[in-house]
């Protein structure tokens, strides 16, 4: 299987066996053989076997992997131990700090921890090729995370999408908002920070959700 986690087997099992998820990974794996791509083949599912479907409660969408090397490890916006913290996750935990009123900042950005309490994070696209952003944008990674986004809102309840930037608020399209929480505002990118990312309280406002629905609150 695609996936060891047996929660998500049994949630996405017939999406495997789908003709456009088959050429898929046909061309994923062309493209590894063929060219430096990242994350690491192992780990392009990484989101999935670090959160399973049953733990779910939090949903945060990126839209493809760091491009750089040893950076990406299979969590949207999370980079490996000992890698510099990217723009986009120092504005994230820059964020927390203002919200929470605190000074600690983390001296790692790998977002593992957050994935184990709860926090799928999916990247709209899985894989990309080395120093060129967006470039499996090609591939139909789009439709299969799609799948998920629909196959979450279906089947759970109560959970918190975060959407940032105009590509994850797509997604917003595949989510009953009747059932769930969705919060959006741009994306925490470096160009884009000063005016639609800061103050947007979405890590406040994730917790709060969580607490009313008697769910645990995440240690951001």
């Amino acid at each position: 299987m695609f996936i060891q986690d047996s929660s998500w087997q049994k949630q996405l099992s017939l999406e495997f066996e789908k003709p456009y998820f088959l050429d898929l990974m046909k061309l994923v794996n062309e493209e590894y053989a063929n060219f430096s791509c990242f994350p690491p083949k192992k780990m392009i599912f990484n989101a999935f076997e670090k959160c399973s479907f049953d733990d779910v409660k939090v949903v945060i969408i990126g839209q493809d992997p760091y491009h750089g090397d040893g950076e990406a490890n299979g969590l949207c916006f999370s980079v490996n131990d000992g890698v510099k913290i990217p723009p986009s996750l120092k504005n994230i935990f820059t964020e927390i700090n203002t919200e929470y009123e605190r000074l600690f900042f983390p001296t790692s950005g790998n977002l593992e921890r957050w994935a184990q309490q709860g926090i799928l994070l999916l990247n709209a696209g899985l894989t990309v090729r080395k120093d060129n952003a967006n470039s499996h944008k090609h591939l139909k990674w789009n439709i299969f995370t799609d799948a998920v986004i629909q196959k979450i809102s279906s089947e759970k309840e109560h959970i918190v999408f975060l959407l940032w930037g105009s590509f994850a608020h797509k997604k917003g399209m595949y989510i009953d908002k009747q059932k769930h929480l969705v919060l959006e505002c741009g994306h925490p990118s470096f160009a884009h920070s000063h005016k639609k990312w800061f103050g947007n309280n979405h890590f406040i406002e994730t917790n709060k959700f969580l607490k009313q629905k008697n769910s645990t609150e995440i240690d951001w």
